[in-house]
């Protein structure tokens, strides 16, 4: 596996080309790994799934996450999108909470 990714990396694009088009198994994109190597903040969880946990203590936070949910911020770093994603849902449950307890409240 090991000798497969070193070869990956020193292919050109053009025999990557034909090296797809001739195997019926899956190649890694070289590419892809230089985005991956390097680790995510917050302690590796990334920030969307530390807001997550967060805000549970501090609901702020996922409406934080969601600001950087709907600013695409997991284009520029794509393993955030489930975190950021669970804090948008996490922050409309919660909307959704306080305003039925609020006109509950005042109704």
């Amino acid at each position: 596996m090991k000798q497969d990714l070193e070869n990956a990396k020193q292919m050109k694009p053009e025999e990557e080309k034909l090296l797809r088009q001739d195997s019926d198994g899956y190649i890694p994109e070289p590419h892809l790994y230089e985005l991956y190597d390097e680790p995510l903040p917050c302690f590796g969880c990334g920030i969307g799934w530390l807001c997550f946990l967060l805000g549970f203590v501090f609901p702020l936070l996922w409406y934080y996450a969601t600001f950087l949910y709907l600013r695409r911020y997991s284009r520029k770093q794509p393993r955030e999108r489930p975190g950021l994603a669970a804090c948008a849902i996490a922050a409309l449950i919660c909307t959704v909470g306080a305003l039925i307890t609020t006109l509950a409240v005042l109704l």
